[in-house]
């Protein structure tokens, strides 16, 4: 494995972190968009996430949009798009399928990654969404002015992969994941949703690769939406 990041923004903080399979085909690839509310990006969506898709065969990549004092929800969507544009343009080299390149988001990261997929030019075949802030409804708690991804969706949409947990009380399923599956359905967009009885909000990939860095906080169920994700994958 190589590892290789890019800044687009030194100001703002853009970048692409990059973990190339070093492999001599094109792969499919995964494109990581960490939650932390902006105000920080949680290790446990972002790197161990890109790392796990590497070991199923995919090239994996991490955006950093800006967070903190710098955190803009406009700017962070820009991230995404300049991220995909990179990927596609360089797609020989990193040996990137193009026709097999997606996204996943987690928390506030899933927002973007189900924002950018609904964009008209979006370069996302599929779409993972995990536990992910789809209104408007944490905007004044996070220190955003961001938009109901929601309304956007489109019979264009690509297929999208969506988990979280009964017990989310930080984006409970009825205000998040419910509308915008609503949303699909009714625009025949091929969907699958897990929404789980157990694990919670943040719990990434719920197992012990992430739950060291997770306040140790694991679920053997919860962490099922991986391998039915990857099956998922396979169908389409």
């Amino acid at each position: 494995m190589n590892f290789k990041q890019v800044v687009f923004d030194k100001d703002k903080e853009i970048k692409l972190d990059i973990y190339d399979a070093d492999s001599d085909v094109a792969l499919p690839g995964i494109v990581a968009i960490p939650g932390g509310s902006y105000k920080t990006f949680k290790e446990r969506d972002a790197a161990r996430v890109a790392l796990t898709f590497l070991t199923k065969g995919y090239q994996a990549f991490v955006v950093e949009y800006p967070v903190n004092e710098k955190k803009n929800y406009q700017d962070a969507k820009q991230s995404i798009s300049m991220a995909f544009d990179y990927i596609t343009d360089h797609a020989k080299d990193l040996n990137v399928d193009t026709d097999k390149l997606g996204v996943i988001g987690f928390s506030a990261g899933g927002q973007l990654a189900a924002a950018y997929s609904n964009q008209k030019d979006t370069k996302a075949k599929f779409a993972i969404l995990g536990y992910p802030v789809l209104t408007q409804a944490l905007d004044e708690k996070i220190g955003i002015h961001s938009e109901d991804v929601t309304k956007q969706v489109t019979k264009n949409t690509p297929p999208t992969f969506l988990f979280g947990a009964r017990s989310d009380g930080l984006a409970p399923y009825i205000d998040h994941i419910y509308p915008y599956t609503e949303a699909l359905f009714k625009n025949n967009v091929n969907f699958e949703v897990h929404e789980f009885a157990t694990g919670g909000h943040g719990f990434s990939l719920a197992n012990q690769f992430v739950g060291v860095v997770n306040r140790d906080r694991t679920d053997e169920h919860f962490a099922k939406w991986f391998p039915l994700c990857l099956e998922w994958l396979q169908s389409l």
